[in-house]
């Protein structure tokens, strides 16, 4: 009976620490993954943003004033986010409530 006991908590061992290896593999290929999305989604935006910069640098006729009506639009999304912060917490909620009811 007691050679039962020994078994069973050595197979239950051996079983927890799969499940965990399993489980941290998998945890950390999906933070590969998304670091590697996050980096490449970042290089993207700077270089539109520079390309923009540059285009509506262009359109003006000075490179200077392009990228300071982008930073002017960024300015101006920030403070329009900024105001309705709350408005957006609480549709977040609202949607996360929703998708773990459902």
């Amino acid at each position: 009976m007691l050679d039962l006991v020994k078994e069973y908590t050595s197979k239950r061992l051996t079983l927890l620490k799969m499940e965990a290896t399993e489980k941290s593999s998998v945890t950390a290929g999906t933070v590969t993954y998304l670091t590697l999305a996050a980096v490449a989604a970042l290089f993207f935006i700077i270089l539109l943003n520079i390309g923009l910069g540059f285009l509506i640098g262009t359109w003006v006729d000075n490179y200077g004033y392009g990228f300071l009506i982008l930073a002017g639009f960024y300015l101006l999304l920030i403070l329009i986010v900024f105001a309705a912060r709350n408005a957006i917490k609480a549709a977040v909620a609202n949607k996360i409530i929703k998708s773990l009811n459902s």
